[in-house]
């Protein structure tokens, strides 16, 4: 099998190839400047001229508070640029992976979120991200489309860890959200799991996280008694703190049929944060 990865400078993606990488499989990686996933010609001919089998694309518009003004753009990487890797992929009978976020809710449920669920994305970021969902459920027959939240990991991009741990070094006393509670994800984790479904076939929605939720205070908190920090955690509320865009409250995603799927759960967050620490050798 050969694959191919967009979006290849991200945390994620990052770990998708080392593990391929490890276990010997051959693939092409490419970022933004080598592959415009919002350009269909250049699609059809990468993934046409690379006979990819399997299509990952770790490529997306995160930037959350942006997307409110900069929506266009949003709905071009999170929106049209899965809905050309679908058409591209489906023309060659390539499997395609897509990745989306629990940003598709609204967080009003205040219990876990199935994938029977229906979204109700309450930012541009949020619709950006369903409606490539959407162009590739009515594209493509080959696909995974795996819904993650909070997403850490060592790459170069910027996460809650490394955020809490930066802010630590700079202040006595830090303020962090309690009302915001979802489920940290490993790109380790994440990564492995990702393949291990891709090897089973089934195709369709699923929910990849951690099996545990936590605040964005919880984490903070236990980042901070990782790494020995003797300052001052407080709690706050979202609507203490004005962001363009509006958060979810409650978004924890339950990762059923995950288990069924491919025979295990991720790990608990506490745990994947601990992981990381030890990686980044910043752990106390």
């Amino acid at each position: 099998m050969n694959f191919l990865i967009t979006g290849s400078n991200g945390q994620l993606a990052k770990e998708i190839l080392k593990k391929l990488d490890k276990i010997g499989i051959s693939f092409d990686a490419f970022d933004h400047n080598t592959l415009d996933i919002t350009d269909l010609k250049s699609v059809r001919e990468v993934i046409k001229s690379k006979k990819s089998d399997v299509v990952i694309n770790c490529a997306a518009y995160n930037a959350v508070d942006r997307a409110e003004d900069d929506w266009q753009n949003a709905y071009l990487v999170n929106g049209i640029g899965p809905k050309n890797l679908a058409i591209a992929c489906e023309e060659n009978n390539a499997a395609l992976v897509h990745y989306s976020t629990d940003y598709v809710f609204d967080g009003l449920k205040h219990a876990p979120y199935t994938i029977a669920d229906d979204p109700n994305p309450i930012s541009q970021y949020g619709k950006s991200k369903l409606l490539g969902e959407r162009f590739v459920q009515t594209l493509s027959r080959k696909y995974f489309i795996i819904r993650v939240s909070w997403v850490f990991g060592i790459g170069n991009e910027t996460n809650f860890v490394k955020k809490v741990i930066e802010w630590s070094s700079k202040n006595d006393t830090i303020k962090v959200v309690d009302d915001q509670i979802s489920s940290p994800t490993y790109a380790v984790d994440l990564a492995k799991a990702t393949l291990d479904l891709i090897n089973t076939s089934s195709y369709g929605l699923c929910h990849m996280t951690s099996p545990n939720a936590c605040s964005r205070y919880e984490w903070a908190e236990y980042i901070l008694e990782l790494i020995g920090w003797k300052g001052r955690l407080v709690p706050a509320k979202s609507d203490e703190f004005k962001t363009q865009a509006k958060r979810p409250g409650y978004s924890f995603m339950d990762s059923f049929p995950i288990i069924q799927t491919i025979g295990y759960n991720l790990a608990d967050w506490k745990d994947m944060t601990k992981r990381m620490m030890k990686e980044l050798k910043i752990d106390n």
